[in-house]
């Protein structure tokens, strides 16, 4: 069997995520004809079957859908190798460093402070995204470390946890339940998170529609729970650092706690990432063990 090139992966995972040969052409910016050739083609090179085309549909073989899940972890990873070459040769390369506004626990300040002092420090780059977004931003080459709170895939990746603080209820101040100090996430029951989920479910849940809706600001996310009956779960952290009057906070007794993960790849040998870690979790330790008050 020959290597397969990047081009032949790219060609099938189009046609097995879009499992329509007219719409993975169109996606792929080429004609049916020779999209349907390159498949042939590739099939006969591997020896297998990939697909079981009818006329009225096509579906993936046992053996297409472990080609699928590789094929997504190559491509991803020759995209990265070239993004981190790029970045690499740049006069001053810096750190990029991905993360969720206000999802960090009110650690960032200090941990850029700690980093600083360190002699592998360079230039911090702070990349904003949506939730879900850092650690595909860290596979794909994009960032070299990121803050960013449970769940998260962590495929191919390396973290240390930093810190784990409660979760508290953003309800909009005139809402009935708003009048109790303490509920229960049965209580939530018919409720609607700013993502879509079920705010009964806790909000751990993270699927694709949820990381396209959670690219709103907070400002967006704070007017959606005062006007149209959302409620949404923030860090104590961000609740304490965004006291607004129409949103109140509120316990919720049965509701897990998020912890708040330092990623970087696996594969990095940065000095300036290593250093970085280093800063963080030294940050970290102190806050979670502060020096007692001399008497």
């Amino acid at each position: 069997m020959s290597d397969l090139e990047v081009r032949q992966l790219r060609y099938f995972v189009a046609v097995a995520e879009e499992l329509h040969f007219g719409r993975a052409a169109e996606r792929l910016g080429m004609a049916q004809p020779p999209l349907s050739r390159a498949i042939r083609e590739l099939e006969r090179q591997l020896g297998v079957r990939l697909l079981e085309r009818t006329t009225r549909q096509v579906r993936l073989t046992p053996a297409g859908e472990v080609l699928l899940r590789d094929a997504r972890t190559a491509i991803e990873a020759v995209s990265a190798a070239g993004r981190r070459a790029q970045h690499a040769g740049r006069p001053a390369p810096g750190l990029r460093l991905a993360l969720k506004a206000d999802y960090d626990a009110g650690l960032l300040p200090r941990i850029l402070s700690a980093f600083e002092q360190e002699d592998e420090a360079v230039p911090v780059e702070l990349l904003l995204g949506g939730r879900g977004e850092q650690a595909p931003a860290l596979r794909e080459g994009r960032a070299d470390v990121a803050l960013l709170p449970e769940p998260f895939e962590p495929r191919g990746l390396d973290s240390e946890p930093l810190l784990t603080e409660p979760r508290l209820l953003a309800i909009a101040a005139n809402d009935p339940l708003a009048a109790r100090s303490s509920l229960c996430l049965a209580d939530l029951r018919g409720r609607t998170l700013p993502d879509g989920g079920a705010a009964e479910d806790g909000g751990l849940v993270l699927g694709p529609e949820a990381i396209r809706r959670s690219t709103r600001d907070l400002a967006q996310i704070f007017n959606l729970v005062e006007v149209s009956g959302l409620v949404w779960f923030v860090p104590d952290s961000l609740a304490r650092r965004h006291p607004r009057p129409g949103i109140a906070y509120r316990t919720v007794t049965d509701l897990p706690p998020v912890t708040l993960f330092l990623a970087w790849p696996q594969d990095s040998r940065s000095p300036a990432v290593a250093a970085f870690v280093r800063a963080a979790t030294a940050v970290a330790a102190e806050v979670a063990s502060p020096a007692p008050v001399a008497g």
